[in-house]
């Protein structure tokens, strides 16, 4: 995965902790709610996808009751598949559920009923009416690790105490920017790890601790 593409993803989970989908819902689904059909398997099916991993996938949308398309991935940021992270309200409902376990060159074709998808409201903008169940053909290309996956926090842990200090965390945004090698004003670095702090340092102790780090909820943590 491209350097610059890993260190987005790692801000983001750093400076964004609750993401919302429209017409998301929290409830348990049940098979009858996500409908999937394998299309295509490698031969090498690994690794398999859980929550908190990064995807990077192509899918197209449409609607149940008359075929039409609404969405197509490949008409999106010129045509390069979606990076998002899985389980954590960055695609709807349905997508998290049907995309789990999931491996590289897999391909699924799934039906979400609207309780998964978006609901009695619909969503306006992306053409998607009231109560509509939808189907999406999924083409998988990567599973990688999460940016709040034990092993980074591990990383910026060096003297791991189980918290991150704001040196800590300073030290790997250093590390990070010089192997992007683009020059940026230290006030950049500086706004980047004030913005950490202010939105992940809950208790205000100067730390982050695993628990204020573990968005996704990890056992090892």
């Amino acid at each position: 995965m491209a350097f610059g593409v890993k260190l987005v993803f790692f801000l983001h989970a750093f400076c964004l902790l609750t993401i919302h989908t429209h017409g998301q819902k929290k409830e348990d689904a049940t098979a009858e709610e996500v409908k999937i059909e394998v299309l295509h398997v490698p031969k090498e099916c690994k690794p398999k996808s859980k929550k908190g991993d990064l995807l990077n996938a192509h899918y197209d949308g449409y609607l149940a009751s008359d075929g039409s398309k609404f969405y197509c991935s490949r008409t999106q940021n010129e045509g390069h598949p979606k990076w998002f992270v899985l389980g954590v309200g960055q695609v709807i409902k349905g997508l998290d559920i049907a995309m789990t376990d999931m491996c590289p060159g897999e391909k699924r074709k799934v039906t979400i009923a609207p309780s998964l998808a978006y609901g009695k409201q619909g969503y306006a903008q992306g053409k998607i009416p009231p109560n509509a169940t939808l189907i999406f053909e999924i083409e998988l290309y990567a599973v990688n690790k999460g940016p709040r996956s034990v092993e980074a926090f591990t990383q910026i842990d060096m003297d791991s105490d189980k918290k991150l200090s704001r040196d800590e965390i300073s030290h790997y945004l250093k590390e990070e920017f010089e192997r992007d090698g683009k020059k940026r004003d230290a006030s950049v670095h500086d706004s980047i790890l004030a913005d950490i702090f202010k939105n992940n340092d809950h208790d205000g102790d100067g730390f982050i601790s695993a628990r204020e780090y573990n968005v996704y909820q990890h056992d090892e943590l």
